[in-house]
């Protein structure tokens, strides 16, 4: 594995976590977004669907593909 793939290991499940964080204060502030909420909800929902990607890379990753 190369030493790219090797920090990337490390540095997706960061990302995912921090994304999960956003997520959650975009949710908190949706309640106080009045014609926006509908907007910030899919922003939230929209990272969440960028964590299954990089999910999916960190297993390729995992496997030693790195491809």
């Amino acid at each position: 594995m190369t030493a790219e793939a090797e920090k990337l290991r490390v540095l997706i499940p960061h990302w995912i976590e921090h994304n999960l964080e956003h997520a959650a204060e975009f949710r908190r502030w949706a309640g106080q977004a009045g014609t926006a909420a509908a907007d910030i909800e899919a922003a939230a929902e929209a990272l969440l669907h960028v964590n299954q990607a990089l999910e999916a890379a960190l297993e390729k990753l995992a496997g030693g593909s790195g491809k």
